[in-house]
């Protein structure tokens, strides 16, 4: 053998020297487990949210937005979108226990969800029912529909005002929700006459307004209010008390009184709130926006509330003698088909809760004895028998130190919110 062709298999050998030695080397000393301080080590690759458009991912999805368009129906949609009669006929079907698709509004928006290919196949249409609520339509192997709700954001804000002819007008002024001027309204009903509102009067108000996306869809929780009428500050705070929340005054004391469950003492109730009964005496049917309580004449009548007497007349071809009670800015009273009036009582007369005004009596046009009792809220008639009775009692002692730890930064708060300067 020459010295050429042995040389060739040494160099061989020690090219595979390092190879056997790497392996070797690797079975005695097996990798590492992983630890804490190996993980600690290592980086972490945060993968970003995906960008869901009520629920679904948009990049996975060729998307078109449009609106219901005048005379135009779902089925007018899905067949614009490829979809077949038999489909369409599943998904009504489908869609009943969801929403009934008959009702879709014009001016709604939907959208539709195609597949990325060049198919572009429908797999999700969905319809915004309202501001929050909305339907979704899946098409694959087979078709389910379900209705969702969006989801809601807060948002703490801070209103005030000088008030220089109407709450509402003031509100539309500084650019406020106007349905704030509702929710004040409520609050403040006991304690404000807002029919007898002064030029100057103001308010500042702590709250949390409700949003849809980047849509105002009402005011959420009032937390701390104050209300300058007459010379007099009024405040208000939410305060939850045995898991249910009221507004209370900086002593602990409710803002709102309560009503009387009845007027009188009754035998029975004769007739219901209704908009469609049948009149005993004219033989009619018409709206019955009250309460008729069976009763002997010459029984006593009571005020419902606090209030003050803005009618005391005859009415004859309906209420007889009726007396007209408001008792704030929100709820009014109204006593028909009396006897006669107590002593005292006219228009314009301060009456008290529990206060006689009158007497059970069968006069205008009534069939026999018994009270007609109606009730007005914010100028509408409601049923007498679901008002829902205001809170009275004050704070409980045993929470009164918790109510004046809870109230100290929030008035402080709502004392430090500028009234807008009238140019």
């Amino acid at each position: 053998m020459t010295k050429k062709k042995l040389f060739i298999p040494i160099i061989a050998v020690l090219l595979l020297i390092p190879v056997v030695y790497l392996l070797v080397n690797r079975y005695n000393h097996p990798v590492s487990p992983v630890t804490e301080e190996t993980l600690d080590s290592l980086e972490v690759i945060e993968l970003p949210e995906p960008d869901l458009l009520y629920g679904l991912p948009v990049d996975s999805f060729q998307i078109e937005e449009n609106t219901v368009k005048r005379n135009q129906f779902l089925a007018d949609i899905f067949l614009k979108a490829g979809v077949d009669y038999p489909t369409i006929h599943t998904i009504v079907e489908k869609t009943k226990p969801v929403f009934d698709v008959r009702k879709i509004k014009v001016g709604n928006q939907y959208h539709l969800f195609f597949s990325p290919d060049t198919l572009k196949q429908l797999r999700h249409f969905v319809y915004a029912i309202d501001n929050t609520d909305y339907m979704v339509v899946s098409l694959g192997d087979s078709i389910h529909a379900y209705r969702d709700i969006k989801e809601t954001r807060k948002e703490l804000k801070v209103a005030s005002g000088v008030i220089n002819s109407s709450l509402w007008v003031t509100m539309t002024e500084n650019d406020i929700n106007p349905l704030l001027a509702i929710e004040l309204s409520e609050i403040f009903a006991w304690t404000v006459d807002f029919f007898g509102i002064e030029k100057g009067d103001n308010f500042k108000v702590y709250y949390n307004e409700l949003y849809v996306d980047s849509v105002s869809i009402g005011i959420g929780e009032i937390q701390a209010a104050v209300f300058h009428h007459r010379g007099r500050d009024y405040y208000a705070f939410n305060y939850e008390e045995d898991s249910v929340k009221h507004f209370f005054d900086e002593e602990g004391q409710s803002l709102r009184k309560a009503f009387l469950k009845a007027p009188l003492k009754f035998s029975r109730i004769s007739s219901r709130f209704s908009n469609s009964r049948l009149h005993p005496v004219l033989k009619i049917r018409r709206p019955h926006h009250g309460i008729d309580y069976a009763a002997p004449t010459g029984t006593p009548v009571y005020a419902l509330g606090d209030g003050r007497v803005i009618a005391r007349d005859y009415q004859k071809r309906g209420g007889g003698n009726y007396i007209k009670i408001k008792h704030n800015s929100v709820y009014t009273t109204v006593y028909m088909h009396l006897h006669g009036f107590a002593k005292g009582i006219s228009k314009g007369t301060q009456v008290r809760q529990g206060q006689l005004i009158g007497y059970v009596g069968s006069t205008g046009l009534s069939t026999g004895p018994h009270l007609d009792f109606r009730v007005y809220k914010n100028g509408h008639p409601v049923d007498p028998l679901k008002i829902d009775a205001p809170p009275v009692n004050p704070v409980k002692e045993e929470h009164m130190q918790d109510y004046k730890s809870y109230i100290t930064p929030l008035k402080l708060k709502v004392d430090a919110i500028p009234l807008p300067v009238s140019e």
